[in-house]
C-alpha cells in the first residue's frame, strides 16, 4: 500500500506532462469545489483505463497515446485563451466531463509508466487502487502548491493587471510545450 502510493505520488510529480493539464485545469476551472470535482473526475478516468491496460483488456500502443495526451493539453491550453478572449467553451462549461474524457488518454500513458516498475502478481487490485490514490494525492499537492503560489502572485501584483488577461501567457508557454510534444 504504502510502496505504490508513494509511487503514485512520484509520478505525477515527476509526469510534467500531466502537471501542465492539471495546471491547465487550475487556471481554467473557477471555483476551489469545481476544481477538486474536475480533478477527481479525471482520476476516476484514468483510473479506468490504467486498470484495464494493466490487466491486458486493452493495448494501445505508446506513441500514438502520448501525442493524443500532448494533443489534450493543447486543448485546455486554448480553452484558457478562449475564456480570456471571453468566450466559454467546453472545458470551461464541463470541465469534469472534458477531464474525464482526457483522463481515458492519461490512463493509458499511466499504464505505460506503471509496467516498466511492475505490480505485485498477488496484489494487483490493491497495488492499483493505491497507486491511483498516490497519484490523486500528487495532484492535489500541486494544487495545493499553484493555488498558494497563485494567491501570493496576486497579493504581490494587486491592481497591477488584469488578471484573466494574464492567463494567457501561462496557456501560452502550456501549449507551446504540448505542441512540440505532438511534433516529438
Amino acid at each position: 500500500v504504502q510502496t505504490y502510493t508513494v509511487l503514485g505520488i512520484e509520478h505525477i510529480l515527476a509526469g510534467i506532462d500531466h502537471l501542465l493539464f492539471v495546471l491547465a485545469l487550475v487556471i481554467l476551472v473557477k471555483g476551489t469545489r469545481r476544481l477538486l470535482l474536475t480533478v477527481t473526475a479525471f482520476t476516476i478516468a484514468h483510473s479506468i483505463t490504467l486498470a484495464l491496460a494493466t490487466l491486458g483488456v486493452i493495448n494501445v500502443p505508446g506513441p500514438p497515446v502520448e501525442a493524443i495526451i500532448a494533443l489534450s493539453i493543447v486543448f485546455v491550453a486554448s480553452e484558457i485563451v478562449q475564456q480570456a478572449r471571453g468566450r466559454e467553451g467546453l472545458a470551461a462549461r464541463r470541465p469534469w466531463l472534458v477531464a474525464f474524457s482526457f483522463g481515458l488518454l492519461h490512463g493509458l500513458g499511466f499504464a505505460g509508466a506503471l509496467a516498466e516498475v511492475g505490480l505485485p502478481q498477488n496484489a494487483i487490485p490493491l497495488a492499483l487502487l493505491f497507486f491511483n490514490v498516490g497519484v490523486e494525492i500528487g495532484q492535489l499537492l500541486f494544487i495545493d502548491g499553484v493555488l498558494l503560489l497563485s494567491a501570493l502572485v496576486m497579493r504581490l501584483t494587486a491592481g497591477r493587471f488584469h488578471t484573466a488577461k494574464a492567463a494567457i501567457v501561462p496557456a501560452y508557454a502550456i501549449g507551446g510545450i504540448a505542441s512540440y510534444w505532438v511534433i516529438e
